[in-house]
Formats: structure tokens, sequence, C-alpha cells
């Protein structure tokens, strides 16, 4: 199993492998079975966001046993424990931890 941190900014935290952008995460949870899947909203000017991301887990009910949401953006953040509360499982797990950046 594999733990995922989705983030363009944020060092990497051990034990889990970083996906930069949308596509790379979205990859790594078509390929893999995730246990920790943590995320950032805000994935740069223009990009997709960390939205795009729980939108896929939903819609195709690929679910990780734990859910970290990371990001510093109170309306990123809300909006996907939102859509995450409406529809995942009850035995996943869902923590909200906001994280600051260090530039």
């Amino acid at each position: 199993m594999l733990n995922v941190f989705l983030d363009d900014l944020r060092p990497c935290p051990k034990g889990f492998q970083l996906a930069k952008n949308v596509s790379e995460c979205i990859h790594l949870i078509k390929k893999n079975k995730i246990n920790v899947l943590s995320l950032d909203h805000d994935l740069g000017f223009g990009s997709p966001s960390g939205f795009e991301v729980v939108k896929y887990i939903v819609s195709n009910k690929i679910f990780p046993s734990e859910i970290i949401i990371h990001t510093a953006n109170p309306f990123g953040r809300i909006r996907m424990f939102r859509l995450l509360n409406r529809n995942m499982p009850k035995n996943v797990k869902v923590v909200i931890r906001p994280e600051p950046l260090y530039l």
C-alpha cells in the first residue's frame, strides 16, 4: 500500500510518494492501492486543484483508508471535506490538518 502526498510546494514527508499535480496523483491512485492520501488544494496558477482528485476518487469510488486535507486554503479545505463527507464510506478516516507553506 502506498501513501501519496499531493503538493506542488511543500516538502514530501517521509513514507509518502510525492505527486506534484493532479495527473500524477490520479496516475498513482489508478496504479496502486492507497493507504493515506494527503491533499493540497492550490497546485499553482492555472493548474487543476486538489478538488479534482477528490472528485475523481468519489466518482470512481476509489477511497484510501485515510485522507488528510493539508491545504492552507480554507475555502478549498471546506470544499474538499464537504464532497468527501457526503460520499465516502464510513470506514474512511478524514483528517483536516492545514500546513503552512515553508518557502
